[in-house]
């Protein structure tokens, strides 16, 4: 995958590992295997065993006597450290690196990398900002989508879709863009959307209904081409939503998103679990029109609001130069 490489991607929220329980992730066309140990520290090696290609993220983790940690293969349980070299049976000689550890960046808990390229943009401080200010509250929608890269970017700043995708959802009746302010590869979209007013069942059945407004008032902060931000705020609440976009394969893209609030209410903490479920109901609904297009259809229609979609397409063209 030529497209993208020299970006920063965000793989993972240190939340979303677990001591000692190896995860597989998939970068830029390569798999990996991530752990944290007791003493959290992170590592991550390629996920393919260098005797018979076992997947190493299906192993377990080892505590070495000096408190680091190594993966254990599940095939023939050959343990390798974080520096990829391993001990074979019958020898007391540890082996040359057989893997190339995956260089990551590790901020606070934020796990940060470049998939091994040289960095073309640099990590932006933002989230760092937030989570200095704001709470976490949580990983959400996690999920691979079946879709290429550049796809789950339309969608994603695709300001009119909201009518389709999520009509039942927000019930948004109209989508204006009162501003979108172009920086090259970051750029901010402020939206106004009228919705209808939710029923008492509606609200009974989703509580968070409670923290959207009559006009949902939205600024999105777009970070091309591995995150966006939606900037919200209300009676009840400040409100962080982070997304991240991960290009897995050719034909496979992965996205999460951490949740930040500040609450302004006891109402606010209330609904966490609530506004949580609703962000991954809205993934999903973006993961199943996502997998239901076809991505190569010669575009002979254009829409308003479709100046999110223009940017992404121009910075997909001429990436890393603006």
């Amino acid at each position: 995958m030529q497209q993208l490489q020299g970006a920063p991607w965000l793989v993972a929220h240190r939340s979303m590992l677990k001591p000692n329980q190896p995860m597989k992730i998939s970068l830029l066309g390569d798999d990996y295997v991530i752990w944290q140990d007791s003493y959290g520290a992170i590592n991550a090696l390629p996920n393919a065993c260098p005797h018979m290609g076992a997947m190493l993220s299906e192993g377990w983790c080892v505590t070495k006597a000096d408190g680091s940690s190594a993966i254990a293969c599940p095939f023939h349980a050959l343990e390798f450290d974080y520096s990829g070299c391993t001990v074979l049976p019958g020898s007391q000689k540890q082996t040359k690196s057989l893997l190339q550890p995956l260089e990551l960046i590790i901020q606070g808990d934020f796990i940060w990398t470049y998939g091994g390229y040289a960095p073309q943009i640099p990590i932006p401080p933002i989230m760092n900002n937030i989570a200095a200010e704001y709470e976490f509250i949580g990983v959400t929608g996690e999920r691979s989508v079946g879709t290429d890269i550049l796809s789950l970017l339309l969608n994603m700043h695709d300001y009119n879709h909201q009518n389709g995708t999520h009509r039942e959802l927000f019930e948004i009746e109209e989508v204006q863009v009162k501003q979108f302010i172009d920086e090259g590869l970051h750029s901010h979209a402020y939206l106004s959307q009228p919705r209808k007013s939710p029923t008492l069942r509606d609200i009974l059945k989703n509580p968070g209904q409670l923290a959207m407004p009559k006009v949902l008032e939205v600024h999105l902060e777009n970070f091309f081409p591995f995150m966006g931000l939606m900037h919200a705020e209300n009676k009840l609440l400040s409100l962080k939503e982070c997304h991240f976009y991960v290009p897995e394969t050719e034909t496979q893209s992965r996205v999460f998103i951490l949740m930040y609030m500040k609450a302004y209410s006891p109402i606010a903490h209330l609904i966490k679990g609530n506004l949580l479920k609703l962000i991954d109901l809205v993934v999903q609904q973006d993961a199943d029109i996502l997998e239901k297009i076809y991505p190569n259809t010669p575009q002979k229609i254009k829409l308003n609001n479709e100046v999110g979609m223009d940017w992404v397409r121009r910075n997909f063209e001429s990436f890393p130069n603006l």
